[in-house]
């Protein structure tokens, strides 16, 4: 898995992924909301996540993994339509 694209817009980090799991991710900066489209469809707001924890992710080997072991059930999330 890699990164495809990263770019900042403002407050926004937005990452496209090569990855079965993740299609893109988009991390405010400022509020520490992590928004992620999977690759199946879908998009989620987890809220609260440290920019560690996201750059952490964003290094690792595999992002998705990473993801779904450290993310998706320790921070509260909504489904966004």
């Amino acid at each position: 898995m890699a990164i495809k694209s990263e770019k900042i817009e403002g407050k926004f980090i937005i990452n496209e992924y090569d990855s079965t799991n993740l299609g893109k991710t988009k991390y405010n900066t400022e509020t520490n909301e992590l928004i992620v489209e999977f690759a199946k469809g879908g998009a989620y707001s987890y809220e609260k996540v440290p920019i560690k924890i996201f750059t952490k992710m964003r290094m690792s080997e595999s992002q998705g993994s990473y993801f779904s072991k450290n993310i998706s059930r320790s921070y509260k999330y909504k489904k966004l339509t």
